[in-house]
């Protein structure tokens, strides 16, 4: 009886990491490699590691983010579940405080006065999910395609009778301030489209903006708070920039 040669065993060797030099710039753009070259006095080799930071940064930023907008997300739909009263789904009803045409007078530029309809965005979100996974899809494949940008927005003081006073103050602790709760997450949402987009987080506020997270997240859920200050790799980076 003859057995079979066992296969080769493949290693791997390690590939060196090439020096900075002028691939560096090429890859990333002269303007975006000027920022961290301006950061590292020039030095090359600092100013990659500077970026490589900034990614690793900006991944971690996202990541706390994303299990906030997954909270905030469910406890609006939760809220609007519980006390929207209309003949159909909140999502899809045309009466929805989602959907109804909501008018404000906007002026300036060169268009003048003009009337702007500010649940529109948020009317075509819903329908465009609803083009992907169809008219039957159920009520959470639609929640959850939904980005962070329209659940920020319906916090905002236009949204305030509509939206906040029936619907969405019961998300939160009693007493909670939307004011409070809208100028922290649009904070957060700009810091996120910035990390998004690998944009630098040099100068950004992160360790305010990570306070302001575990503010709204504690009034969301005080362990949710917990596990993501547990959790998060953003404090240990911020002290680890090159």
């Amino acid at each position: 009886m003859t057995h079979a040669a066992p296969a080769p065993v493949s290693v791997s060797v390690p590939v060196p990491a090439p020096a900075a030099g002028p691939w560096v710039e090429k890859w990333l753009s002269p303007a975006r490699y000027g920022i961290y070259l301006a950061q590292a006095d020039g030095d090359q080799a600092r100013a990659l590691a500077l970026y490589e930071w900034n990614t690793a940064l900006s991944c971690a930023v996202l990541r706390d983010i994303g299990h906030l907008e997954v909270a905030l997300r469910n406890a609006y739909a939760a809220a609007l579940d519980t006390t929207w009263a209309g003949n159909g789904h909140w999502l899809d009803d045309p009466a929805s405080p989602l959907r109804a045409p909501l008018l404000r007078t906007k002026k300036g530029g060169h268009r003048g006065t003009r009337h702007v309809d500010i649940n529109d965005k948020t009317r075509k979100a819903i329908d465009g999910a609803r083009a992907r996974y169809g008219a039957q899809a159920p009520p959470g494949k639609i929640i959850a395609d939904l980005t962070l940008g329209v659940w920020r927005y319906l916090s905002t003081a236009a949204h305030e009778k509509t939206l906040w006073v029936p619907h969405l103050h019961y998300a939160f602790p009693p007493g909670t301030r939307r004011a409070t709760v809208d100028k922290a997450i649009g904070d957060l949402h700009e810091l996120r489209n910035r990390a998004a987009h690998w944009e630098p987080l040099l100068a950004a506020p992160v360790t305010r903006r990570m306070n302001d997270l575990v503010t709204v997240a504690g009034l969301l859920s005080p362990d949710l708070a917990a596990y993501i200050q547990h959790s998060s790799q953003v404090t240990t980076l911020l002290a680890t920039r090159p």
